[in-house]
């Protein structure tokens, strides 16, 4: 699996398939590009797809410095110029959202259309910053141990999704991924909790784009989402019953039916 190196940084990213549309996967904090496999495995065989993982974060290296959405964002930008080299259909959830309303407001001409999962344009709600600076200041010490995965399982997974005996398998596969995170994924928490709001200019993003969010998401709640609508012109909205703030993930097939059918509709 193939590694890019940027201009300050080194990113580990998935490409398959070989359509002449191309599809750029970013994942949500805590988690790698493994997130959209269900959707990578479906995609593929029309299209040229491509899902990495942030910096620091997943396989990519952990660079020095502090991080912020600005830096996330010329990372995407730059992974777009030399791997897809040309305009995509960028798929971001939650922190990948963030990502991707910064790139399309900004590089317009990368981005053909916008798919944002699970996300929001605000800054992270004041009474949210307790809790996690509190989680991230005990991974900091000794990185995320299972009193801290636990904590933070509720927080990524809708309460449904979580008492489904038939999900046992996958609680214990994804509470893994959690606990594999390195202690400097401090890093990246605090570029999420910290990051600036885009309410504005979000206003200006011209690519077509389709928002949708999980009824459970007590993350970034659907109120967000529906802020994102209504501020972009011409966006649309799906709610997904069932799902939290990891939608590919809870409701995979869901998910895949909604950007397959954007995407047959950027088509026409």
């Amino acid at each position: 699996m193939p590694h890019i190196q940027l201009n300050n940084t080194k990113l580990f990213y998935i490409k398959e398939g070989e359509g002449k549309e191309v599809i750029v996967f970013s994942h949500g904090l805590l988690w790698s590009h493994k997130m959209f496999q269900a959707q990578v495995d479906v995609l593929k065989k029309q299209y040229t797809v491509i899902a990495y993982d942030h910096r620091g974060q997943g396989q990519s290296e952990v660079s020095p410095g502090t991080y912020d959405m600005d830096l996330l964002t010329q990372d995407a930008l730059e992974l777009i110029d030399k791997v897809a080299c040309q305009a995509v259909h960028f798929v971001g959830l939650s922190m990948g959202g963030f990502v991707g309303m910064r790139l399309a407001a900004r590089y317009p001409d990368k981005v053909k259309s916008l798919i944002l999962l699970e996300t929001s344009a605000n800054p992270e709600p004041v009474e949210n910053l307790p809790k996690y600076k509190f989680l991230n200041g005990i991974v900091k010490y000794v990185g995320v141990v299972s009193f801290v995965a636990k904590k933070v399982m509720p927080i990524m997974f809708a309460q449904s999704w979580l008492e489904n005996p038939k999900n046992k398998d996958a609680y214990n596969y994804w509470i893994k991924e959690l606990q594999s995170n390195k202690k400097s994924i401090t890093k990246s928490v605090e570029a999420v909790i910290y990051r600036k709001g885009v309410e504005e200019e979000i206003r200006s993003i011209k690519s077509p784009t389709m928002v949708v969010v999980g009824d459970e998401d007590v993350a970034t709640k659907p109120e967000k989402a529906k802020f994102i609508q209504m501020s972009i012109p011409n966006a649309v909205l799906h709610m997904i019953p069932g799902a939290g703030h990891s939608s590919c993930i809870e409701k995979p097939d869901e998910v895949t039916k909604l950007i397959s059918e954007w995407l047959a509709e950027q088509k026409r």
